[in-house]
């Protein structure tokens, strides 16, 4: 099953790739689509029914030396929900692409619909190689597949510049994110001398001892290679100072938006950190660094979404900003909290790209806000489905239930609860409550300036707006469900309850011990806690060696060798036994569990009185806080920096080799020889002909007197 689930997408890709023209555009079309639909149903069935983690062995993959590795696929809990986040939002967004793709102005007579399907279908493919690997070097795999194919699906308009220029930024920003991860895996095999997962998480209490030599200085190895696994996480995922491709990745068509923001490129580097969570929780410099970022980069994103004008970077800057809250809650130690994020983000997100390209549809592709206007009885049911995305993302629910909500409102919660336990109340937490109001702001004033108040912009356009066809409203419809409801009913195995977190996720039961009253009024356990900050280490330090032995051989069958040795047991995630934030977050104070509903409400209120109330406000503030807004508006200028920094000087670097290097020197060389040294010579040689043979008989005399010369210097010599 799970193995149909993998290469579905792929052989659908190679079908709608190079059997088109055998079978017919519709046809290619159809059967990526069924084939997506095929492997959604499979991931289901396997995350409902999933038991023992398992691996799954295909095939040996790349040996060199001592390096040998398999395709195999990991079953477990990470990849299980991976499995249902990816093939659902893909298998939507073929379905969407039906109505959305029907006639495209950028292909007039030039077929294109197969090709668009088929770089959708090896996407997919590649996410799904990346989240099913058990090494490395098989995740490296995916995730460079899915690389390339963001590059062509980000410049599927080739006909564009700007598609080209957004296509070939992505894949060089994220060249620099792979690099670091690259080293983080050579760090790895260098210390364990394998890539396998289970190997190396076996030997994270060792490498955590370890100490390396890189730059010209000694770090810890564990932190150190926690930094350069996250660097490429960075990339990926879309982190501050690497953010820079992820709005230009608008240019390729919606349901490339959709399907890159909500569900698989950008969520591959928080998959990339859960996954690891056993080396992390043994880094906390690295650990710090990633709640660090996360934070700033919420907080970022939020502030930039504030002013943009085009609907599609408006959510694209969103979707920055909730991987912040995702770092957040892997940085802080609560993996489960940062995966129950990425699955409702996913539906509510998708939803909003899906819906914005309903709209974009709606007003023959036009994307300016600042031009829509009155659409609500237009286009009706587009209306609602980005009203509830809406109500998700902003986080709308009834407070201090932790549950009763919108998707969002149940795991975004979750996140700033964390935060707040994670960093006692610091910078973390005070950036997401700042960003959850300016989400809700920038979340309202898109929906406030596309459907209510009065038609602006080309009079034309907006009287022959109309709905989007079936096609492109059922996977808006399916969204919905998950955006209202997967909140409410994963939020005990995410976060809610700690027994069920842990039985969740296969965790071991030794968590479970060290859990102080379990979360309280919230769950009512009575578990014992062991592991709340200082004093864990006494209460380890004092167990006698035989128990910890015996407790550790208890953890189950499956890996208990290997387990053993280093005394490190694991589930699809780790949490240390001294780890207590997730314990800790339940019982935060009653002002910090209401925070993000007031940072809600606040927002809405100021959406609504500047672009309902008095719709001239905004032009007004705007002009009064210019340099502010200009700020804003150009992203915190990092594009213009970026440029200055690095463009530039690679341009001036390129243009001193071709013209100098490659102009003066190489070619300047080739054509002195060709026009300057060769006739000079070929002039010599021809004067040398003069016909006479005396001339000839004393060239002979020269040379022989020359010749003999040598071989008695030579002679003499020896």
């Amino acid at each position: 099953m799970e193995t149909i689930i993998l290469f579905a997408p792929l052989v659908g890709a190679i079908i709608g790739g190079f059997g088109w023209k055998i079978i017919g555009e519709t046809a290619a079309m159809w059967t990526t689509t069924g084939l997506l639909f095929l492997a959604c149903l499979l991931s289901w069935i396997v995350f409902l029914t999933l038991g023992e983690a398992h691996t799954v062995s295909l095939f040996r993959f790349i040996e060199s030396g001592t390096l040998s590795t398999e395709w195999a696929i990991r079953v477990d809990r990470l990849t299980a929900i991976m499995l249902i986040v990816v093939t659902t939002v893909s298998a939507l967004v073929h379905l969407y692409s039906f109505g959305y793709m029907a006639h495209d102005p950028q292909f007039e007579h030039t077929p294109y619909k197969a090709r668009f399907f088929a770089y959708l279908s090896l996407f997919t493919f590649a996410m799904l190689s990346l989240v099913t690997a058990d090494n490395l070097v098989q995740m490296f795999f995916g995730w460079e597949g899915v690389g390339l194919a963001s590059y062509l699906l980000i410049g599927f308009y080739y006909k564009k510049p700007s598609a080209n220029a957004a296509a070939m930024k992505a894949f060089v920003v994220n060249r620099v994110g792979d690099f670091g991860f690259a080293l983080g895996i050579f760090g790895l095999f260098y210390l364990t001398d394998s890539i396998q997962f289970d190997i190396i998480f076996n030997e994270v209490p060792n490498i955590a001892e370890t100490q390396l030599h890189f730059l010209w200085r000694e770090w810890n190895a564990a932190n150190l290679i926690a930094f350069l696994l996250f660097i490429g996480a960075m990339g990926k995922s879309a982190q501050l100072l690497l953010h820079t491709w992820l709005p230009d990745a608008m240019e390729g068509p919606t349901p490339v938006s959709a399907l890159i923001h909500a569900a698989t490129m950008v969520t591959a580097g928080v998959f990339l950190v859960c996954r690891m969570s056993p080396l992390m929780e043994f880094a906390p410099e690295a650990t710090a660094f990633i709640t660090f970022l996360g934070a700033t980069t919420a907080f970022f994103a939020a502030t930039v979404g504030l002013v943009q004008n085009d609907i599609k970077r408006v959510i694209a800057y969103s979707t920055c900003s909730q991987l912040g809250y995702m770092f957040v809650a892997a940085g802080v130690g609560v993996y489960s909290v940062a995966m129950f994020h990425l699955l409702t983000h996913a539906f509510f997100k998708a939803m909003l790209f899906l819906g914005a390209g309903s709209v974009i549809h709606a007003m023959h592709h036009e994307q300016d806000m600042r031009n829509y206007g009155a659409l609500k009885n237009k286009i009706p049911m587009t209306f609602w489905a980005m009203m509830i995305g809406t109500l998700a993302i902003t986080g709308v629910g009834i407070p201090l239930t932790g549950w009763f909500g919108f998707a969002g409102f149940v795991s975004k919660d979750a996140i700033i609860e964390s935060a707040w336990a994670g960093t006692a109340g610091g910078y973390a937490f005070w950036m997401l409550v700042i960003a959850a109001l300016f989400t809700s702001f920038y979340s309202w004033r898109l929906i406030f300036l596309t459907f209510f108040g009065k038609a602006r912009g080309d009079k034309h356009t907006h009287e022959h707006a109309h709905e989007s066809p079936k096609v492109m409203l059922i996977p808006l419809g399916v969204l919905a469900i998950g955006a209202v409801f997967s909140g409410m009913v994963f939020y005990k195995s995410f976060f809610g309850d700690h027994d069920k977190v842990l039985s969740f996720f296969g965790m071991p039961a030794h968590h479970a011990e060290a859990s102080e009253g379990g979360h309280g009024s919230e769950t009512g356990t009575e578990t014992a806690e062991a592991g709340h900050g200082e004093e864990a280490a006494p209460a380890a330090e004092e167990a006698p060696a035989e128990e910890t032995a015996a407790a550790d051989a208890a953890h189950g069958e499956e890996g208990d060798t290997a387990h053993a040795a280093t005394g490190l047991d694991y589930g699809a995630i780790y949490m240390a036994p001294d780890n207590t934030v997730m314990d800790d977050a339940h019982h935060a104070p009653v002002w910090v569990k209401l925070s993000p509903f007031i940072a809600m409400v606040l927002g809405f209120v100021v959406a609504y009185w500047f672009y309902i109330v008095n719709p001239t406000l905004p032009r007004k503030l705007a002009e009064n806080q210019r340099p502010l807004y200009l700020f804003l508006l150009n992203k915190w200028y990092f594009d213009e920096a970026y440029d200055f920094l690095f463009v530039r000087p690679a341009k001036a670097v390129g243009l001193f080799f071709w013209k100098r290097g490659d102009g003066n020197v190489i070619d300047g060389t080739i054509n002195g020889v060709a026009m300057g040294i060769i006739p000079f010579l070929t002039k010599l040689a021809g004067r040398a002909q003069s016909g006479y043979i005396f001339t000839y008989a004393f060239a002979m005399v020269i040379g022989i007197a020359i010749l003999v010369t040598w071989m008695s210097i030579l002679g003499g010599a020896h």
